[in-house]
């Protein structure tokens, strides 16, 4: 008989919540090498074939799925501020509030789409539903922009309109439904392009992070157009067009990312991870009394190289946090009562492994949080510094917010720079194949930040002893000193985003439990979210404090009155000390092993 014919048996074993049961698929020995080896499936749930799906051909509409979703993001983001004040009549600081605290939850609904796609609805679903969100958010959006009757009136000289509560309902409802829809697709799109990439294929595995690299290139092309071309439109033409575009370019998203959909390869969801946390926890605190054995392959760990949580590869056992080992420790009890097949009684050690991988990257985690709050400043308080500088250029008046096309720029200069240039350089002394580590890679991105809030603070005392000198201290003016003094200060936040940004996606995908990788990148994007929040917490803070005692405070109406520059000085000084905390944490950090 042929061998083809006959094919081959493998005998996959898993545990369920039934217990043990055994699956036999019958895949012809012919098509065994031409079949990914890391578990993914085709649309229709068969074994995903190596040539015909994944890789670069199914990438290339995740990129453009991914390019017109950040040109429709950033051209909401780049000019809100401006928006808040000129159409909403907002003050400066409640602006800037306002700005960080969207952005903030716009990077803390990743959350809801990871756990989705990790537990239930697989990644390619969840991109599905949050993008149809996101989309009547933008439409809502683009609709009260349009309708006169939902804008206040506008100013007559000095006295602005306050907005109604209908007027405020419908903006906000539409603002927050991006921000629920962008969250939700965010952790989705990075991680389900990686998984095109075959992990059990070294060649296909060394390209996921060129894809990584082409992602965040994407990105920064999609926010380089928001921030000149959009925002061009919405001070020019109107913010009815201005907020359309967007709208359009979601849907572009939407149709491009379904065209692809027979070429994807897709991961089974593996369960819930939050379930899975907290079993290894039960289980533990059940047998906090029973003492651990000196043999670790004594713990409890299914046969074969099957895993027993669905979409995940074994883990290697760690010495560290042995307390929660005890969760795979197997009883007398366990042996008699079979609780094998009860997972909040015994788990494996991929399972505990699981949770000290979650534990091991808190502390990274934390420590990048700052970094957000630097970025921040990028899209508030950076834009009202260069609303009160000469942004003629010419004949051509710069938007202020344009400006911050510059660290898009940055950011397109230096992946490639970083790529092909000093990655070599790297690799050739420390042996890395990718020359950096993630942690090295993140901490000069940490640096880079530190700098660019220097830059920007020695930038506002130059601006306010011009205001000085010019007698403009108490008039509401622009001061004589170009808008392009800020160029630098842009240029190093994009550079800090290219090394710490990048750097953090590819660490929590490749150091997060497989089963786990929509929830890991999702802490990725929570730590913009909560430095959003402490960045708008820093702000309301300083408001308080520099105002006691009738004072404008650091950030009045009138920055010219004001000390901007000192609270420039204080987010450098708290990332400085963020800064020494991540260097202890990141030469602690053990890298997980997979089997």
């Amino acid at each position: 008989m042929d061998k083809a014919a006959e094919g081959s048996r493998l005998l996959l074993q898993q545990e369920g919540g039934d217990g043990d049961r055994e699956r036999l698929l019958m895949i012809p020995q012919q098509d065994a090498d031409v079949i990914v080896g890391d578990g993914s499936v085709d649309i229709k749930g068969r074994p995903a074939p190596k040539h015909t799906t994944g890789n670069w051909r199914a990438c290339f509409s995740i990129l453009g799925n991914e390019f017109c979703e950040r040109l429709a993001y950033y051209g909401i983001a780049r000019n809100l501020v401006t928006y808040l004040k000129v159409k909403l009549h907002l003050g400066n600081l409640e602006a800037a509030r306002n700005v960080t605290t969207w952005q903030g939850t716009c990077y803390l609904t990743p959350l809801i789409g990871a756990i989705l796609a990790d537990s239930y609805w697989g990644k390619y679903w969840t991109i599905a539903v949050f993008s149809s969100i996101y989309f009547i958010g933008l439409a809502i959006l683009a609709l009260s922009a349009s309708v006169s009757a939902l804008q206040p009136p506008t100013c007559l000289g000095t006295v602005c309109p306050e907005a109604s509560l209908l007027q405020y309902g419908v903006f906000f409802i539409g603002l927050y439904m991006i921000a629920l829809g962008t969250g939700g697709i965010k952790p989705c799109v990075s991680s389900f392009g990686a998984d095109q990439f075959d992990d059990s294929d070294p060649s296909e595995r060394a390209k996921k992070t060129s894809f990584f690299n082409w992602f965040y290139f994407c990105i920064s092309i999609g926010s380089l157009i928001s921030g000149t071309f959009i925002v061009w439109i919405q001070d020019n033409s109107g913010w009815g067009i201005g907020f359309a575009i967007p709208t359009i370019s979601m849907a572009l998203a939407i149709a491009c990312f379904f065209a692809a959909s027979n070429i994807y390869r897709y991961q089974k969801p593996g369960g819930s991870p939050l379930t899975r946390v907290c079993q290894v926890v039960v289980a533990a605190f059940r047998k906090r009394h029973a003492e651990l054995p000196n043999d670790v392959s004594l713990l409890y760990e299914v046969d074969g190289q099957i895993s027993a949580i669905e979409g995940s590869r074994k883990l290697e056992h760690t010495n560290e946090l042995k307390f929660l080992d005890r969760a795979s420790i197997i009883s007398s009890a366990d042996v008699k009562s079979e609780s094998s097949t009860d997972p909040w009684k015994l788990c494996t050690v991929t399972q505990v492994e699981e949770l000290k991988i979650l534990v091991r990257m808190f502390p990274i985690w934390a420590t990048t949080i700052i970094f957000s709050a630097v970025y921040a400043q990028n899209s508030s308080l950076f834009v009202e510094q260069g609303m009160v500088l000469d942004k003629r250029l010419g004949s051509f008046n710069i938007p202020p917010a344009s400006l911050s096309t510059l660290d898009v720029i940055s950011v397109i200069i230096w992946i490639p720079l970083y790529d092909r240039i000093l990655v070599p350089i790297a690799r050739k002394f420390t042996g890395r194949e990718k020359g950096f580590s993630e942690l090295q890679r993140i901490g000069i991105g940490l640096v880079l930040s530190i700098l660019a809030m220097v830059s920007a603070a020695l930038v506002e005392l130059k601006r306010l002893e011009v205001a000085r000198s010019e007698g403009l201290i108490h008039e509401k003016v622009d001061v004589p000193m170009s808008i392009l003094w800020q160029i630098p200060q842009y240029f190093l936040v994009g550079a800090a985003e290219v090394f710490t940004a990048i750097g953090q996606v590819d660490f929590f995908y490749d150091q997060g439990p497989d089963a786990m990788r929509s929830l890991c990148s999702a802490f990725a994007l929570v730590t913009v979210s909560v430095g959003d929040y402490v960045s708008s917490i820093i702000l309301t803070l300083v408001s308080y404090i520099t105002t006691q005692g009738g004072d404008p405070g650091w950030i009045p109406d009138n920055l010219n009155e004001g000390h901007l520059d000192r609270f420039f000085w204080l987010i450098a000084g708290i990332s400085f000390v963020n800064f020494v905390v991540f260097v202890g944490c990141a030469s602690r950090y053990r890298y997980k092993k997979a089997q």
